[in-house]
């Protein structure tokens, strides 16, 4: 008879195998493991203290199968025995990809359970990645069993456990890897129980593949030779921010991380303010000692640019490009992203209007300009993104830009706002092409403003050049405090523009100046003949924003000068006759938005007589030198050598002034955090 059904199914196919059937005998066999689990004593193991290796799971599981399913096969007519052939051989090869997965992993390697013979009242379940699995079958499920039972919702009246509802837990829990259940090691309650809790699978290890920019710091120049200093100015702030994640992350920032400059224009000022808006802002002067050498001086100058009340706004055209690609799924990428794009719609006016262009293996339009007064469809088409694929940025810049011209309003605001956390690694991904491209699109009155999110991946490198070529600024945002600080409180300066193209030169009295030293600003310098040529682009600065520029000066004469004098220079600039007075000029050029001709702004640079202190200076001057001293610190810059850091503090505390935000006491905080971290490396 047997030998007559063979031949029958000889040429009979297989039928396919469907995933109901594949369910049904994956549950039925694990349904039979977990009643036999729980019907077995909880004496303790004999022989060996270690119980029986979980390799004993394929026996079980197998042993399973054949009471539960392959008996009453022999029964079948022969198709029938024939799909349940195939469909048996599902749950037997994962069985033994499981087992052999559980002896290689790690993580499950790890798990084991022990009771306490001497305390019965304590048993604990104890996690060493560095041993194998020592736990048996029944041990590994018995946690799940007692928290159960040690949650009240699932015991009988007798206190037993409901086992069927264990089981339907246990088919649950199939589903996840056994490293997201951790037991705690704690002393047990409510009857000796073991409480188990879910634990999210641990993230990957962040690989550092982050690009800052390498520049030397600004050297000592002797006025006798060099006597002009110029540069663009710079209100971007990723640097501290960035520095900030390092340092609150337990680190020391690495020293091309620092720029020293978007440092100190990461805090508020209160600099005068001009007469009119017609002039967007003017310098305020002020020369003082200098807190970590008593033989030169510092030369501060402050710009505060004014600010535009919500009415006065002009009307904007944002275009959010948002990097959707598969890098971005975590919480301090895409999800923070959404909530802080959030937060600046509340800074628009209702007629604003928004696009959102996002980017991963392609671009896509996923919300054409729409009012900014119609705020949930924008909210939902934030809440809907998702993270996946690769990174198309360029691809994204390209249709983000189509978009903004499309929608171009004419004396308003039309930007771009770039939201990635990195590279752009399809399309066109040479810095110095996107540079290019970029450049050549702000002609037409679109700029680009550049936030970073997350970390591992940043390219701060590129992120500079866009936003510096784009007319726009450069943030990181690593909390959504940081987001409220750059999309709404200073939203102004994020947003509107009020001047661009702002450049500074600076020439020093040789007669009264033997040295000087720019503190920070190193991308930015620019030379001499660029100052006067309108085609050389610079830094812009928008509504309510504060600039600072920090210079250390040697006075002819001081024990500080470095430099010999040249043995046949002008024997009269060799000493002064007075050190005091005007010992130098200040230029600044810049362009109103709309406008390609620069103005010209200038004013005498006048030190005060021998009696000038540093109490006198205001309180945004003296927090200012903080924030400097501490970046030349971070960045080992060897004039620092002999200030610390609790003396940087206690300077920054001495200066916090009103601080409407707690800015400035975080950045106490946080040079007192990076003086542990000096002493522990």
């Amino acid at each position: 008879m047997i030998d007559d059904d063979l031949k029958k199914l000889e040429n009979l196919k297989a039928p396919a195998v469907s995933e109901s059937a594949k369910e049904r005998a994956v549950n039925a066999a694990m349904d039979a493991f977990d009643e036999s689990q729980l019907e077995k004593k909880s004496a303790a193991t004999q022989g060996i203290e270690t119980e029986t290796r979980p390799t004993s799971i394929t026996n079980t599981i197998w042993s399973g199968l054949m009471n539960s399913i392959l008996k009453p096969v022999w029964d079948m007519k022969p198709a029938a025995m024939a799909a349940v052939a195939g469909v048996m051989l599902v749950p037997v090869v994962g069985v033994i990809a499981l087992d052999n997965y559980d002896v290689g992993n790690p993580e499950i390697a790890g798990l084991e359970t022990r009771a306490d013979k001497a305390k019965p009242d304590q048993i604990t379940v104890k996690r060493d990645v560095s041993k194998s699995i020592k736990a048996s079958e029944a041990e590994v499920r018995k946690p799940l069993a007692e928290n159960f039972a040690a949650s009240g919702q699932n015991s009988l009246a007798d206190g037993s456990v409901d086992t069927s509802r264990v089981q339907t837990a246990s088919k649950s829990m199939r589903k996840r890897s056994i490293g997201q259940v951790r037991t705690t090691a704690a002393p047990l309650q409510n009857g000796g129980r073991i409480a188990a809790e879910p634990m999210p699978v641990p993230a990957a290890p962040t690989i550092d593949n982050e690009q800052f920019p390498e520049f030397k710091d600004s050297g000592v120049k002797a006025v006798a030779t060099s006597p002009v200093s110029t540069f663009s100015i710079d209100v971007d702030t990723a640097s501290y921010s960035r520095v900030r994640r390092s340092i609150m992350d337990g680190a020391l920032p690495r020293k091309d991380m620092v720029r020293v400059e978007e440092l100190i224009n990461y805090f508020p000022y209160s600099y005068p303010l001009p007469e009119t808006k017609a002039q967007p802002f003017k310098p305020t002067v002020t020369i003082m000692p200098t807190p970590w050498n008593e033989h030169t001086k510092l030369m501060h100058i402050g710009i505060k640019g004014f600010d535009v009340e919500t009415a006065e706004q002009p009307a904007a055209n944002l275009v959010f490009l948002l990097d959707v690609s598969g890098s971005m799924s975590s919480q301090d990428k895409l999800p923070l992203l959404i909530k802080s794009f959030r937060l600046l719609l509340q800074k628009l006016n209702p007629t604003d209007k928004v696009s959102i262009v996002t980017y991963a293996g392609r671009s896509a339009t996923v919300l054409e300009p729409t009012e900014a007064s119609n705020q949930s469809t924008i909210i939902n088409a934030l809440e809907n993104l998702k993270a996946g694929g690769s990174t198309a940025g360029a691809q994204g810049i390209e249709q983000a830009y189509r978009l903004a011209e499309q929608n171009f309003v004419k004396d308003g605001v039309n930007r771009v706002m770039l939201a990635t956390d990195g590279d752009f690694n399809v399309g066109i991904s040479d810095p110095n092409q996107l540079k290019d491209y970029i450049a050549e699109k702000r002609k037409s009155g679109v700029f680009l403003s550049v936030f970073g999110f997350g970390k591992g991946n940043i390219n701060d490198t590129l992120m500079q050049s866009l936003a510096q070529n784009g007319n726009g600024q450069a943030a990181y945002i690593d909390t959504l405090a940081e987001a409220q600080k750059a999309l709404v409180d200073e939203s102004g300066g994020t947003l509107f523009p009020i001047a661009k193209d702002l450049k500074i030169q600076v020439e020093f009295d040789p007669s009264k100046i033997a040295e000087y030293r720019l503190i920070g600003y190193e991308t930015r310098a620019l030379k001499r003949e660029d100052f006067n040529n309108d085609k050389v682009d610079a830094g812009d600065i928008g509504a309510g924003h504060s600039v600072t520029a920090i210079y250390e000066l040697t006075p002819v004469g001081s024990p500080a000068v470095l430099v010999d004098p040249l043995r046949y220079g002008d024997a009269k600039s060799a000493a002064a006759e007075n050190a005091y007075g005007e010992v130098g000029f200040l230029k600044m050029r810049y362009k109103l938005p709309n406008e390609n001709k620069s103005k010209l702004l200038s004013t005498p640079l006048n030190m005060s007589g021998p009696d000038d202190k540093q109490d006198a200076v205001s309180q945004d001057v003296s927090f200012a030198t903080a924030v400097a001293a501490f970046g030349q610190k971070l960045r080992g810059t060897p004039a620092l050598d002999d200030m610390n850091y609790d003396q940087i503090a206690n300077m920054a505390h001495a200066a916090k002034g009103d601080d409407k935000f707690g800015y400035r006491s975080a950045f106490v905080q946080l040079v007192r955090m990076a003086g542990s971290l000096s002493k522990t490396r």
